[in-house]
């Protein structure tokens, strides 16, 4: 079927569940929690809504690869590519593993798996780990804070960056880190260095190259705002407190910034920061009891029979590929993978 941008009138072919998901019975089980990259080649990344693995798909939906990742979530899901290889050999991907997971009991509840701390780990793309981002020496972080990372941002050598790497510790202590691509901590940002004031679950973080210079963009989704910062961390301006409500992933699709935002609905914003509309709105399903999911006689969480095709449940993980299809991974059991194929 096909939807609509709400008010520039873009329109995109919908095509929902396409992935040969491997396991699909134990996926079918799982509470997905993931987010989503597209390789160079077109490939796109996600991760088993069940499983620690690292899943690797054709444009079709078909299995191309996948590898273990010794950990419990693949929340935030970034391709970084030195350029070294027109095949692909130069790209790999950063990992931020909040250290949770949630799963089913034997008596049909869900509740969560809890390690002591998050992890943020950059794998090739046949599965070997190539760096592993130390918990940062932040004050923050004493004997009872956890450290929970959900969202990686790179900046690329191949743009012309330093090579920074920048850490959303969004489900911790909402705070983003900045690390020297050597893994050396340099500083923290908290939302205080400007006038709109501490982030609220920082739950990604995005480079923004569409302007003379890049910008570091913060989804302060507790907040329902966009906060944006030059790559030194000072601050620069607040985005969308008026149009958005749940930012929680990133995508730029030509000139446009792409949001998926978890209450239902992906929002389009402009070059100048204007709303140009929304894709699949449905805020009223957040209101049902058990959303993302539903409940069943006993109160406990079952994947719900209210999803409809044209119209999201829960975007959680966003990419876009060199067409500008966009692809999108919603949070709740079992998942749901929508394709988004611009007409025309």
């Amino acid at each position: 079927m096909d939807i609509r941008l709400s008010d520039d009138g873009a329109v995109y072919g919908w095509t929902e569940d396409w992935t040969q998901t491997p396991s699909p019975h134990e996926a079918s089980a799982g509470w997905a929690h993931h987010g989503l990259a597209v390789t160079r080649a077109g490939q796109i990344l996600s991760f088993h809504p069940e499983r620690p693995e690292v899943l690797i798909f054709g444009p079709d939906g078909s299995l191309q690869g996948s590898f273990a990742t010794g950990l419990f979530e693949g929340h935030g899901l970034t391709l970084v590519d030195d350029g070294t290889d027109e095949g692909g050999a130069g790209e790999s991907v950063w990992v931020a593993d909040p250290g949770s997971k949630m799963r089913r009991t034997e008596g049909g509840r869900y509740e969560a798996d809890t390690s002591e701390h998050g992890a943020v780990v950059r794998f090739s793309l046949d599965g070997q780990a190539l760096q592993r981002l130390e918990r940062p020496p932040h004050p923050a972080y004493d004997s009872t804070h956890r450290y929970a990372p959900t969202f990686v941002a790179v900046d690329e050598v191949r743009h012309g960056g330093s090579g920074d790497v920048w850490v959303a510790d969004g489900y911790g202590q909402s705070l983003v880190h900045r690390f020297r691509a050597d893994g050396s901590y340099v500083a923290t940002i908290d939302g205080s260095e400007g006038p709109a004031g501490r982030f609220n679950c920082p739950h990604a973080i995005f480079i923004d190259r569409r302007g003379p210079e890049p910008r570091l963009l913060v989804a302060d989704r507790g907040n329902g705002r966009i906060q944006a910062y030059d790559l030194d961390g000072r601050w620069d301006r607040l985005i969308g407190a008026e149009y958005l409500n749940s930012p929680s992933a990133f995508a730029v699709d030509g000139d446009n910034l792409v949001v998926a935002e978890l209450f239902a609905r992906l929002a389009v914003i402009s070059p100048t920061d204007e709303l140009l509309g929304y894709l699949g709105e449905n805020g009223e399903v957040c209101a049902e009891p058990g959303w993302p999911n539903a409940l069943d006689d006993h109160d406990n969480q079952v994947r719900t029979h209210r999803l409809e095709s044209g119209r999201f449940n829960s975007p959680h993980g966003l990419a876009v590929d060199a067409n500008g299809t966009l692809y999108v991974a919603e949070w709740l059991i079992g998942g749901r993978m929508i394709r988004l194929d611009p007409e025309g």
